[in-house]
């Protein structure tokens, strides 16, 4: 391991992939798992780190499969949401004093911190996701809301082939810095957080993996969207875990809509909304996401 501020860096294998992680804190204090979203890597949550391993905790925070340093195994399959479920799974396992962790997860990061809740309840025990809507509420709003219809016409562009990758990957990927840069408050990224966050998406095939997650999820969500259509069912959506769900209402992708009416999957909830916060909320707000976060840990 290296040894970088108040972190280390370090591989581990988990599912069958390598992964790439930062951690802090004492190896016998109680886990944390952090999880990054799209186009972020562990850096996202350099702030959260050394204030949870402060407080007490075993904080791990990954390189998310095909991210940064991570591997980029090949492929849209390799990117479904049981292939991500499982890595979270596999650290957990890896790195807790017990089989379960307190997961916090933020866009993609989120999304898959929600289904390992929802498929996996054993391994969590409290759930905390920031700009990122529950699974079963998305699909609410996408049939119900043009807003969040709107909003979500990127992840449809994502699907086209080399496109994308074209777009955000010319010039050193300096359209990642500007996506970060102009839906952000002004302040949030200086010039050196976004040079790491280009050079992270710079990294041979890590563009592509992150692209990916998006493909897999319409895939996925097609085949349930037509089983569902056919009278099959679908499987629960419930989180039983404790959760804190923090939302940045400048959100420029996701309707706050998405955080109400969630009691039915979600009895054990609490939202606290950032009303002058983006969707880059820990980032934007990273004390108040890290007073909330340890507020909520320590009930």
């Amino acid at each position: 391991m290296a040894l970088d501020g108040a972190w280390t860096h370090g591989q581990t294998v988990v599912n069958d992939v390598r992964l790439h992680y930062v951690a802090a804190g004492e190896e016998d204090d109680p886990l944390v798992v952090l999880l990054h979203g799209f186009p972020e890597f562990w850096y996202s949550w350099r702030e959260q780190l050394p204030a949870l391993a402060d407080a007490g905790y075993r904080v791990v925070a990954p390189d998310m499969r095909g991210y940064n340093r991570s591997e980029k195994p090949p492929g849209v399959g390799s990117y479904r949401t049981a292939e991500l479920v499982g890595d979270v799974v596999g650290l957990i396992d890896r790195f807790g004093d017990s089989s379960s962790a307190r997961i916090v997860g933020h866009d993609w990061g989120g999304l898959v911190a929600w289904e390992t809740a929802i498929r996996y309840p054993e391994v969590v025990d409290q759930l905390a996701v920031l700009n990122a809507p529950h699974p079963a509420a998305y699909r609410r709003e996408l049939r119900r809301n043009s807003d969040q219809w709107r909003r979500s016409w990127y992840a449809v562009s994502f699907q086209l082939p080399l496109v994308p990758e074209a777009l955000l990957g010319a010039r050193d990927c300096a359209g990642v810095g500007r996506l970060l840069r102009e839906t952000a408050n002004p302040g949030t990224f200086d010039e050196d957080d976004l040079r790491r966050y280009r050079e992270a998406a710079s990294r041979p095939g890590a563009l592509t993996a992150a692209l990916n997650y998006y493909r897999a999820a319409l895939r996925g969500n097609l085949r349930r969207e037509i089983r569902e259509w056919l009278g099959f069912g679908g499987r629960s959506a419930v989180v039983d875990a404790p959760t804190l769900l923090i939302w940045g209402e400048r959100d420029p992708a996701l309707v706050v809509e998405l955080t109400e009416g969630l009691d039915g999957w979600v009895p054990d909830l609490r939202v606290e909304r950032l009303p002058e916060a983006t969707h880059w909320v820990q980032n934007d707000r990273p004390d108040d996401v890290t007073e909330r976060l340890l507020a909520f840990f320590g009930e």
